[in-house]
């Protein structure tokens, strides 16, 4: 029973992190700049994806041929999303980014059809569909201000180019996922990601008063690398090669889900009835990628 739906399960875990990750990333940031952040997480993260590599007993070399072409999906993934991510959010209003990030899912069915073997059928078409006005009649039903005027245009604009590039790394990593394992794959993408990151990021880290930084400083980037990129991207890739890029992405609009419930038993928050709407539709949409 738990192995049928083992991989369903696991991206629904892999929300979750995320979920709770970006409360985390805010709290953080007060203490870290953003650039020493994401080098930082990124050192947990590689560590601990190559220490379980080597303890699962998985090789860490890759074919001579993919090399530089997992080097490129891995800048798009882990360094490009990034550093756009972290631009588009500095730049616009949570509510405008959630509703770009929501768009992941549709890049990955769009883009699918052109760069992958996977088609988009009525069904994910239409889950995908339901899945992202879920996401927008949440962030509404929260009287967030949401706008696209011309001082957050900038910011929608790259928020957009981050989720593009999510889409592209998810749907590029799965003609991969066929060759290596999601421990393979993910300790590569990492590694990767962390020579990057650290290039852009070692001014930032030089000048970084390392004293001034708490132990719940230390948590955040700890748990951001070690389950927000580490496990999570072991699970993802798994979900990637098990079930397609998809049928993966859709699980991403899980994320506000969670955040509202988290809010509900954490912090004594009450949902608006579009809010229940909207989660209902994330879910239907969900269930419906999957038939």
């Amino acid at each position: 029973m738990f192995r049928k739906y083992y991989t369903d399960l696991s991206l629904i875990f892999v929300a979750i992190i995320w979920a709770l990750n970006f409360s985390i990333i805010k709290v953080t940031l007060e203490e870290i700049d953003p650039y020493s952040f994401n080098a930082l997480r990124f050192v947990f993260a590689t560590i601990l994806l190559w220490a379980v590599a080597r303890h699962r007993g998985h090789s860490l070399k890759v074919k001579k041929e993919h090399f530089w072409k997992l080097v490129g999906i891995g800048l798009i993934g882990n360094l490009l999303y990034q550093v756009l991510f972290i631009i588009g959010i500095d730049y616009t209003l949570s509510a405008n980014a959630a509703v770009m990030l929501g768009t992941i899912p549709i890049w990955v069915a769009l883009l699918s059809q052109f760069f992958t073997d996977e088609k988009l059928t009525i069904n994910k078409g239409i889950g995908v569909f339901l899945a992202f006005v879920g996401v927008t009649l949440i962030i509404i039903g929260n009287n967030q201000p949401l706008s696209f005027q011309s001082d957050t245009f900038l910011g929608n604009v790259i928020t957009l180019l981050a989720a593009i590039c999510w889409g592209i790394f998810t749907i590029l990593s799965r003609r991969y996922l066929k060759v290596y394992t999601p421990i393979q794959y993910s300790a590569f993408m990492s590694a990767v990601g962390l020579v990057s990151l650290l290039l852009i990021g070692l001014p930032f880290m030089i000048q970084l008063d390392w004293g001034g930084i708490s132990v719940i400083g230390f948590g955040g980037v700890l748990y951001s690398g070690a389950l927000s990129v580490g496990i999570a991207y072991i699970l993802w890739n798994g979900g990637i090669q098990k079930i397609g890029a998809v049928r993966t992405a859709a699980y991403q609009n899980l994320v506000p889900v969670l955040g509202l419930i988290f809010g509900v038993i954490l912090l004594g928050e009450e949902l608006t009835i579009l809010q229940y709407i909207g989660a209902a539709f994330v879910i239907a949409g969900i269930v419906m990628a999957r038939r």
